[in-house]
């Protein structure tokens, strides 16, 4: 007689599973299938997401043709730095790039149409050091804050003002300059290229740091300046380096000093002011590029980008070191400290020799 199969251990026997019911069935079914399905859907949504994620990131681009505005005459420097650029920074920009002047007074009529523009990025002011940092020290109501006003792109190119004497003078430096004057015994006149500029303001410091006194002979512009120390008219200048560069070479100017921070390449025998005992005596005239306040910051270093590359360009460099340009660069922080730094000096100037503000 067949034996009935042993218990399993712990003397219950097994039973078998129960059915489920086919309701029930097709529900956990149901349920599994809805699950891969939503799977699927973001798996096949993950591409698109990264695609948003990415376009989010890219850098801006302007939708309409950029202006680079000069407030100045064509042909000047300012002038020639917005031509160089524009090749280069339509083609990184990916939309076309123009050059528009609008000169009157002194710069100050195209700094502040721009100032009152939208902040998209379409306008792109182009300018020099006088009229962003000079104009509204001596002017009583300039009609822009260049700190609060606009916001900085990049320092395109800059060249420092330099002090040059008529050969006939006994002067080869600084030192041999403030013991002539001394010597004198009366008043010595010094040339410019304008009331207000960064030549009268940096000579200004210079007769501050070394306790002289001179007499501010205005001529307009650097050039008539020039010409009035050749004749000996007036003994002393301090003139723009690129403008007086075809004298010193010629030997028809002597240069002394270098108001900057550093020595000029094609003129590397001529020391610095802080070389020569006066440090911090800096008077430069610079271009830089800005935009509105307004604009977006990611709009400002997109602008900042183009003109970057554009400025790494050997052909760009080699065009405005043609007229004796040093090309700079550098983070828009840096242009904005510059702003600042030059704003502090004139305004100490100013106040400290008297000037009048008109």
């Amino acid at each position: 007689m067949p034996q009935a199969p042993s218990p399993p251990r712990g003397g219950q026997p097994r039973r078998a599973p129960l059915p489920v019911p086919r309701g029930r069935r097709s529900r956990k079914e149901a349920l599994m299938r809805r699950r891969k399905a939503l799977a699927l859907l973001s798996a096949a949504a993950l591409p698109g997401l990264a695609g948003r994620r990415a376009g989010a990131q890219s850098p801006w681009r302007p939708a309409r043709p950029v202006t680079l505005l000069v407030p100045f005459p064509p042909g000047g420097a300012t002038d020639l730095c917005a031509r160089a650029l524009q090749p280069g920074m339509q083609a990184a920009l990916g939309q076309n790039v123009v050059v528009e002047n609008r000169p009157g007074a002194t710069g100050v009529v195209g700094t502040r149409a721009v100032a009152a523009l939208p902040g998209d990025g379409q306008v792109i002011l182009v300018n020099a050091s006088g009229t962003m940092t000079i104009q509204p020290v001596v002017m009583q109501r300039p009609g822009f804050d260049p700190e609060r006003d606009f916001k900085p792109v990049i320092l395109a190119m800059s060249a420092p003002n330099v002090i040059v004497v008529n050969p006939a003078l006994p002067v080869h430096d600084v030192a041999g300059l403030a013991q002539w004057m001394a010597d004198q015994g009366e008043t010595v006149s010094f040339s410019s290229s304008g009331i207000g500029s960064s030549e009268q303001l940096g000579f200004e410091l210079f007769l501050l740091r070394t306790g002289r006194k001179a007499v501010h002979v205005p001529f307009a512009g650097g050039a008539a300046a020039i010409t009035a120390v050749i004749g000996n008219t007036v003994p002393v200048s301090m003139v723009n380096s690129g403008t007086a560069a075809p004298q010193i070479a010629s030997g028809q100017l002597r240069m002394i000093a270098v108001a900057g921070p550093r020595r000029l390449a094609w003129a590397p025998e001529v020391a610095t002011m802080a070389e020569q005992g006066l440090p911090g005596l800096h008077s430069l005239s610079w271009t830089g590029l800005f935009v509105p306040a307004a604009t977006p910051d990611p709009v400002a270093a997109a602008l900042h980008e183009a003109a970057a590359a554009t400025l790494r360009q050997p052909e760009v460099v080699e065009r405005l070191e043609r007229i004796r340009f040093v090309v700079e660069g550098g983070s828009r922080e840096e242009l904005g400290s510059l702003v600042a730094a030059d704003l502090a000096r004139w305004r100490g100037v100013v106040r400290d020799a008297g000037i009048a503000v008109n």
